[in-house]
């Protein structure tokens, strides 16, 4: 089935390798709609803004993550699960780019087309 509606991130990829950049645009979008206090421990959120909250973040999951957590019907319980699944990329992977980053020198490539590619894998 086509997913007609626009999304306003990138789905979050079951291999989790855009998980860093998901969960901040996640963040960002649920603080402008109001709803980011339904992903907080302790929450007094209605049913409703729960609601909304889950079919924004189901929206914006690969379609093989929304068949494993079909059963999850909390916003907070998906979020805290997704985070136990791929919150070890922060120690991973963000250190590695961070140290991709700071040793790329621009005279290390013969291109300029080079040089952006490198940049481009390391930013993603």
């Amino acid at each position: 089935m086509l997913n007609l509606s626009k999304l306003e991130f990138v789905a979050l990829d079951i291999s989790g390798k855009n998980y860093l950049s998901w969960i901040l645009d996640a963040e960002i979008h649920l603080a402008a709609k109001g709803l980011d206090v339904t992903i907080t421990q302790g929450n007094e959120a209605s049913s409703q803004d729960k609601t909304k909250d889950m079919i924004f973040l189901r929206h914006h999951l690969n379609e093989g993550l929304k068949i494993k957590y079909l059963i999850v019907k909390d916003p907070l319980e998906l979020w805290t699960d997704l985070k136990g699944r791929y919150d070890h990329l922060k120690a991973t992977v963000l250190p590695r780019a961070r140290y991709n980053w700071m040793h790329l020198w621009f005279q290390d490539f013969k291109t300029v087309t080079k040089n952006n590619s490198i940049v481009f894998r390391i930013t993603s």
